[in-house]
């Protein structure tokens, strides 16, 4: 049974900074893309950034140089660390594989509000 958990979420100050986290099971890990994605309410899901299994990593362009996604494939783990948050990165935030894209998990609020 493939399994995504993700935490870490929480409320922040604008220009705050987060770490997700997000435990992998039921795949085997290192061999897939893992990604982060964000659901606004009332917008649709969309995705964030995406580390392969070799560790290159890319962003969507809103949050380059603020997000960094990273791996341990040891841990079964992907990681987002997100800094410089803004009112505009407010979303439940969830992983998962590109190639798979089911078996969502209930996901992590990020709440940025002064």
């Amino acid at each position: 049974q493939v399994q995504f958990v993700e935490s870490g979420g929480g409320l922040v100050q604008p220009g705050g900074s987060l770490r997700l986290s997000c435990a992998a099971s039921g795949i085997i890990f290192s061999i897939y893309t893992m990604g982060w994605y964000r659901q606004a309410p009332g917008k649709q899901r969309e995705l964030v950034a995406t580390i392969t299994s070799g560790g290159s990593t890319d962003c969507e362009t809103s949050v380059k140089g603020r997000f960094t996604i990273s791996r341990d494939n040891a841990k079964n783990t992907v990681y987002l660390q997100m800094n410089s948050l803004k009112p505009e990165d407010t979303a439940v935030y969830y992983c998962n594989a590109p190639r798979l894209r089911r078996n969502w998990g209930q996901g992590t609020q990020v709440t940025v509000s002064s």
